[in-house]
């Protein structure tokens, strides 16, 4: 298996710290508000990431923390007139409501950054220790030209971010030492949650929480280190300059990032007016077809979010989930149990799609192609069954569809929903109609399940219903 490092810019093979163990961290979103589709993309994508590594027998320990603690919870705080522990608590429920739905896995540890308080202080008291920190009037700062390697991961040369990348300027920048200096805690201001420290009354600032949070549940070291693009300078570049300045060894072995989402090949912004939560989308689309979108490119490729490509996602998800409907549909109706020879035979040639599935996902997951391979395996089903294949045959192939889907978060195999008795009694009085030829009866049953929202499809295997 093989992964692009963002750190050394190339493919390199996967090779775990501990043998049959991922120990991976993914940068959570920061609680103010719903999230958007942008904050959905790193989601699924290492949701992913995280259940290929499990498909293989690795046993994964996977971190993504909640921010629940920011200048932008705090002044959501304010124009509400609550507290930021009310709101970072309520999008925190709301967070892991489109989590759910989008089919994303619990993590192994979701911590906050409110309870980890004190183990930040500690990183930075260790800091301040070694000399890589030192505080001002209660600010305590990273004195960024000390750590030598910064910059690794970003490849960006100090000289050239002090001349021209002044957003890494803040507040208090004539107590620093350098410009480019970073916090680590700063003093309250009035109105502010805070938290005791040797330095002052504040709180941390955002980059030392993660590091510290990775230390705490993962060790010192780790195998993965995942986030959006956008979090490569400097928020991860400064993980690591914390990280291993602290600790004293490398921090990430790997550091995987995905590239930006884009909306009608325009930057999403408030601004522009094309922000899109992903509540929003639930409300014209179920999260699997979100899902399907997000996967149907390479993570590391821009992706463009458009209403055509949401209606292309959403009719390829249906042909792959028809093809698991048909499967279950057949095995209820199936004449024979076992499977025979020449269906072992029809079984074995699936072997080739998972293959091909496998191939892609072990090159730095290539969900695109994965996907491509799953549609392989649905044609060859859809071509390769009938009423006449065995019970057998077409269990076995339903639970080789959903496995592969599993990998992927798809959903293909639901549970089989129960009609309501009304609505079986109205099926079997069309089914009676039909056959006394009284066609006009069994298209108003017809017209009236339709309007309860449920589908009648006559084929020759029986009547089969789904809901509209």
């Amino acid at each position: 298996m093989e992964l692009y490092n963002t750190l050394s810019r190339k493919k390199e093979e996967f090779v775990p710290m501990e043998e049959g163990k991922v120990r991976m961290y993914v940068c959570g979103p920061t609680v103010y508000n719903l999230i958007h589709i942008g904050n959905a993309r790193p989601m699924i994508v290492f949701d992913t990431v995280r259940r290929y590594f499990e498909y293989k027998g690795y046993d994964v320990n996977f971190v993504s923390n909640f921010t629940d603690v920011d200048d932008k919870i705090i002044k959501k705080a304010i124009e509400e007139g609550v507290s930021a522990d009310e709101i970072s608590k309520r999008y925190i429920a709301e967070c892991k409501k489109d989590m759910e739905g989008m089919n994303i896995k619990p993590a192994t540890k979701n911590p906050l950054a409110t309870e980890e308080i004190c183990g930040m202080v500690d990183m930075i008291q260790t800091l301040i220790d070694k000399g890589y920190a030192y505080e001002k009037n209660g600010t305590v700062y990273y004195r960024t030209r000390k750590f030598e390697d910064y910059g690794k991961l970003s490849h960006k040369n100090l000289d050239d971010l002090r001349s021209g990348e002044r957003a890494l300027l803040v507040t208090g920048e004539d107590e620093k030492e350098d410009p480019l200096d970073f916090v680590l805690w700063k003093p309250k201001k009035e109105g502010e949650p805070f938290w005791e420290s040797p330095w002052s009354e504040g709180r941390p600032g955002w980059h030392i929480e993660c590091s510290e949070m990775s230390k705490k549940y993962l060790g010192e070291q780790i195998d993965i280190h995942a986030g959006g693009e956008d979090l490569v300078f400097p928020h991860h570049e400064n993980e690591i300059a914390q990280s291993e300045a602290a600790n004293g060894k490398e921090f990430a072995k790997y550091w995987m990032h995905n590239a930006f989402l884009n909306i009608d090949n325009k930057k999403m912004s408030k601004s522009l007016g094309n922000f899109r939560t992903v509540r929003e989308i639930s409300e014209q689309y179920d999260l699997q077809v979100l899902r399907f979108f997000m996967l149907s490119a390479h993570y590391r490729s821009p992706l463009n979010f458009s209403a055509d490509l949401m209606e292309a996602s959403k009719n390829g998800l249906e042909r792959i989930v028809n093809a698991a409907e048909n499967l279950k549909f057949r095995m209820k109706n199936a004449k024979e149990e076992a499977i025979t020879e020449a269906e072992q035979e029809a079984y074995a040639k699936t072997e080739e799609f998972v293959g091909k599935f496998e191939a892609a996902m072990d090159d730095d997951f290539n969900t695109a192609d994965a996907v491509a391979a799953v549609f392989d395996l649905v044609k060859y089903i859809n071509t390769n069954t009938s009423e006449e294949s065995s019970a057998e045959y077409l269990k076995k192939l339903l639970e080789r569809l959903t496995k592969l889907c599993d990998v992927l978060g798809l959903i293909v195999d639901k549970e089989e929903e129960m009609l309501a008795e009304d609505i079986e009694k109205m099926i079997e009085e069309r089914q009676a109609a039909r056959k006394a030829k009284d066609f006009a009866k069994a298209d108003a049953i017809r017209d009236e399940l339709l309007a309860k929202g449920i589908i009648l499809e006559d084929t020759r295997e029986g009547v089969k219903w789904k809901k509209a």
